[in-house]
């Protein structure tokens, strides 16, 4: 199962790093994510990350976040600098098998999810 850390409450241009680590998987996930919702909000993609790194962002964060992989660890790692009080949502860990996921957004594993709040 995935297992995300690193959330919590920080003010307005802060920073903050999520962590993501799949435990007893017995394949490696050809692509990882995050993604996010917010009360009242439709769940959506963060940003996403394939073994071969190639990546995709929300519009809303390019700039501002970092997506990272470890292949052989199953791992992945979400970078947030420059928070706004809009980036405040519980964060998910999403992972699949297949690198398709980033067209198709079915994505096969999720985690428990990790809050984040930004203060004003």
């Amino acid at each position: 199962h995935l297992v995300e850390s690193g959330g919590g409450l920080v003010q307005a241009g802060g920073a903050l790093e999520l962590s993501c680590v799949a435990s007893g998987a017995k394949f490696t996930f050809e692509a990882m994510g995050w993604y996010r919702q917010a009360p009242g909000k439709q769940r959506e993609l963060v940003a996403a990350i394939t073994t071969s790194d190639i990546t995709r962002y929300a519009d809303s964060v390019k700039g501002r976040f970092t997506i990272t992989t470890n292949n052989t660890a199953n791992s992945v790692y979400l970078r947030m600098n420059s928070l706004e009080p809009d980036d405040t949502a519980a964060y998910y860990c999403v992972a699949d098998r297949y690198r398709r996921v980033l067209y198709t957004q079915s994505w096969t594993f999720w985690g428990r999810g990790t809050q984040v709040t930004v203060s004003a």
